[in-house]
């Protein structure tokens, strides 16, 4: 039972890019946005554990052993703070795990994260349909940031506005 079980968090090893895709795949599912899903397990292995690694992953795992949830955070620059932030790049939690205390823990282990780094704040973002998301978000007092849209410049108008080579 889930509520009965104790969670754990741990960094991810390099044994767990498999299990990294895995769960990337279960947020997608969730997101509805698994056709978007291009990441392998050899550039995810380079992205968090190669010579220019640039994000680190974190498992919940229950007193068995295993794996309920995962977060995936990288460090974020703000030029208005002349700092770096912690940015959430995803947070997944197992639906029959939801509503017992584990996203607050990857959540907890991430504000921890900030703090031990030194950084003023951690961000991310949320699908504006995610209700359940944004309420636990704001739960745990994390505000909208209002005024700002998300953009993103990918595959062809990316290949033609950067210069040839």
């Amino acid at each position: 039972m889930p509520g009965e079980s104790k969670i754990k968090i741990r960094a991810a090893t390099a044994a767990d890019v498999a299990l990294v895709l895995q769960f990337i795949r279960g947020l997608a599912d969730y997101e509805r946005l698994s056709d978007e899903v291009v990441a392998t397990e050899a550039n995810l292995h380079e992205s968090f554990f190669g010579p220019d690694a640039n994000a680190e992953a974190v498992f919940a795992d229950h007193d068995d052993g295993g794996p309920v949830g995962m977060a995936v955070f990288c460090r974020h620059y703000s030029t208005y703070s002349g700092r770096n932030s912690l940015y959430l790049e995803d947070i997944f939690v197992l639906p029959e795990w939801r509503g017992h205390g584990v996203g607050r823990q990857l959540m907890a282990y991430g504000a921890a994260l900030a703090k031990e780094r030194g950084y003023p704040r951690m961000e991310w973002s949320v699908l504006d349909w995610n209700e359940p998301a944004i309420g636990f978000y704001e739960n745990l007092g994390a505000r909208k940031v209002n005024g700002w849209l998300t953009y993103r410049l990918t595959g062809e108008p990316l290949e033609r506005l950067a210069p040839p080579e």
